[in-house]
């Protein structure tokens, strides 16, 4: 072995699939942040969602839309988080691009308002007025 880890990935088992097409597929994760927490990844071993080709590109938001779909009738969410932590400042793991599809739920939260600015906090709530930005 050359010292790098395998991609996860790229050497899934058949039975984690839960839809595909030409250019990607559908799993589970594996580490569920809420119940169906559903991660669609590319077929091919790409790190940025801007190494993509349009085409990978349409057929990947198409089986996002198939996975919310197939998620609806079995968990019934609220809402949804969709995200890509592309590059590792960004927060990127696993080094092939990958989206999640986070299904939320009422109340999973206190106040899930501001979701994903949450990675920042002092910069999350933006509509709550200040006092040292509030006029005199």
């Amino acid at each position: 072995m050359n010292g790098v880890e395998p991609c996860p990935f790229c050497s899934l088992p058949d039975d984690r699939v839960v839809a595909a097409n030409a250019s990607g597929i559908v799993i589970r994760d594996a580490y569920p942040v809420s119940p169906g927490h559903t991660l669609i990844i590319s077929r091919r071993h790409v790190g940025s969602l801007f190494d993509l080709t349009p085409a990978e590109r349409v057929d990947l938001l198409a089986l996002l839309d198939k996975a919310r779909a197939n998620l609806e009738p079995s968990c019934r969410p609220d809402g949804y988080n969709v995200g890509i932590n592309d590059g590792p400042a960004a927060g990127q793991t696993v080094p092939h691009l990958h989206i999640h599809l986070i299904p939320r739920y009422r109340g999973d939260q206190a106040d899930p308002r501001g979701g994903v600015r949450w990675l920042f906090p002092d910069k999350a709530d933006y509509w709550t007025v200040r006092r040292d930005a509030a006029q005199p």
